[in-house]
């Protein structure tokens, strides 16, 4: 690990992003925006909703099904100080779907805009859910990490956090969209197969797909998996340190079917992973195998794939043994589905295993994203990234998107 980590500098994996080329509003249509294909080092262009002209017959799309939650909630003190509070992942009670189905109070790990203000007072603030005015307080309780553990209440114990959420909260926008969120975005901020909830952030790749274009590419044969990885607000997270060793990885949550890993290992085609959520759980997934290879079996402690794990020795397993193995794992388990975490960093030197092509939006420079696209496509992101500034592309979560292939 040591001497690749020295080389990867992130000065290296920067160019000029003027902020006119970052889309601040969706596209009126989803699938009309610009697609960028990559083969093989050649570059070309083409219309999203014509993806399927450029997939291979069989090929296999690997979706993020994750929902994005209205986690922004504001709130303003007795003196008027305004307070952000913005919603990570439940604490108590601990899984996503037992907070937003609670009727009692929740504690989360929040981010705090304004936090010297707060002061400990607790915050309180209305809605409207179903007709009738409820109001909502907010208590910070302390440290949580970075962060602070915040405990919701409300008044009405016939409603659930989840519809707190719906009725008060504001869509979680990227920092570099400068404006507030509108109703457009409760819809477009979200990918039209979007279903579990828990996301502070929308899986963009997705946001492209459409009904009747997903319909089209199943008539071609093209199928599709659904995952679920909750992406967190650490995507946004600079890379502070000049050498990638110095950067500490986010952690982000993912549960992935039985049903889904039988798909993957079934399918005869080639796996397109859209967006870099589905491709690090797919590739989480192959190390969670090689575990349970090395071990004989997985134990009970929550299941993490750590950051610098891919980057010692091989173990030389085929990516298929792996998901097998992981499968009967499983099955023997009496698990219906795998739920773990991942701190996995895909940069130049990882050697992929289960993807075998990647849908994606243009990312930020120095960004850890866009390590992953140089650890897929080499020194060429230069010349992808070079071609869609010279041609009029819109980058980041609203922006175009690109079909990486080799």
């Amino acid at each position: 690990m040591g001497p690749l980590m020295n080389e990867i500098d992130i000065n290296e994996y920067d160019y000029p992003l003027p902020e006119g080329r970052i889309a601040q509003h969706p596209l009126p249509e989803r699938d009309r925006s610009k697609l960028l294909v990559y083969r093989s080092g050649t570059v070309s262009e083409d219309i999203f909703g014509r993806i399927a002209e450029h997939l291979l017959e069989k090929s296999h799309l690997v979706f993020n099904n994750t929902r994005v939650v209205r986690a922004r909630l504001l709130f303003k003190k007795k003196s008027g100080s305004a307070i952000e509070v913005f919603c990570l992942e439940p604490l108590s009670p601990a899984g996503y779907e037992e907070s937003f189905g609670s009727r009692v109070p929740v504690e989360w790990k929040c981010l705090a805009g304004n936090l010297k203000k707060w002061k400990h007072e607790v915050l309180s603030s209305s809605c409207v859910i179903n007709g009738s005015e409820y109001h909502i307080t907010a208590e910070d309780l302390g440290e949580s990490g970075e962060a602070r553990r915040v405990r919701f209440s409300w008044e009405n114990p016939g409603v659930c956090f989840a519809d707190v959420l719906e009725a008060a909260g504001h869509m979680p926008l990227p920092p570099y969209i400068a404006r507030e969120d509108s109703v457009e975005d409760s819809f477009r901020y979200q990918t039209v197969y979007s279903r579990i909830r828990g996301s502070v952030a929308a899986p963009t790749a997705g946001l492209h797909f459409t009904e009747s274009l997903l319909e089209s590419l199943r008539k071609k044969g093209i199928g599709h998996t659904d995952l679920t990885l909750h992406v967190g607000a650490g995507t946004f997270q600079p890379v502070r340190s000049r050498y990638i060793s110095g950067h500490e990885m986010h952690t982000e949550h993912f549960v992935v079917t039985v049903e889904a890993i039988s798909a993957i290992i079934k399918n005869e085609g080639k796996i397109i992973a859209v967006g870099t959520t589905s491709c690090r759980t797919l590739e989480s997934l192959y190390w969670l195998g090689c575990k349970v290879a090395a071990r004989g079996f997985m134990s009970n402690a929550p299941l993490l794939v750590d950051q610098w794990e891919p980057y010692g020795s091989d173990p030389g397993l085929p990516a298929r043994d792996s998901l097998e193995i992981l499968l009967g794992h499983l099955k023997r388990s009496g698990k219906q589905a795998i739920s773990a975490s991942t701190r996995l960093i895909i940069m130049p030197g990882y050697k992929f295993h289960v993807t075998d092509g990647l849908i994606t939006n243009f990312h930020q420079p120095k960004s850890t994203l866009l390590l992953l696209v140089s650890a897929w496509t080499g020194d060429d992101w230069k010349k992808i990234y070079a071609y869609a500034l010279a041609n009029d592309f819109r980058f980041l979560s609203y922006g175009d998107s690109s079909l990486l292939l080799r």
